[in-house]
């Protein structure tokens, strides 16, 4: 048996020291604000490197460009993407899949209190309408 074989994954991987393939054909910088926040809140210096920063933006653009071509994979097999197909490839990630529906849930909750508010708003606008039509 070769050594050549023997430590080797199944998944190509980049090399850290240079950009993956994604990164040279995309906008750099999209996230650099974001991440450098997401860095501090985590322990990092205030203004971290540059450098440090593009790695991080890479290694997240790479991870989630991974993610959703599996999900694609997976909605393909339906002939629709969706949210489910995410839930399903982090699944055994606790953490992860704790988090994503805990922000579903938040996100139903402000998508009605939204529509309370809105209908709220049309009936008070009605309301006024007639006063107006009344006094006038």
């Amino acid at each position: 048996m070769s050594n050549s074989t023997a430590g080797t994954s199944s998944k190509p991987r980049a090399a850290s020291s240079q950009p993956s393939e994604t990164s040279s054909k995309r906008k750099r910088g999209v996230f650099q604000k974001e991440l450098q926040h997401m860095m501090y809140g985590f322990g990092d210096d205030p203004n971290p490197l540059p450098e440090s920063v593009a790695l991080m933006e890479d290694i997240v653009i790479e991870y989630v460009t991974e993610l959703v071509h599996k999900a694609q994979d997976i909605g393909s097999q339906r002939g629709k993407l969706s949210v489910e197909d995410f839930l399903y490839l982090i699944r055994k990630d606790f953490p992860k899949l704790n988090r994503c529906t805990e922000l579903l849930s938040m996100n139903e909750e402000l998508k009605q209190a939204r529509k309370v508010f809105e209908s709220d708003e049309e009936k008070l606008r009605k309301v006024f309408e007639v006063d107006e039509s009344v006094e006038g």
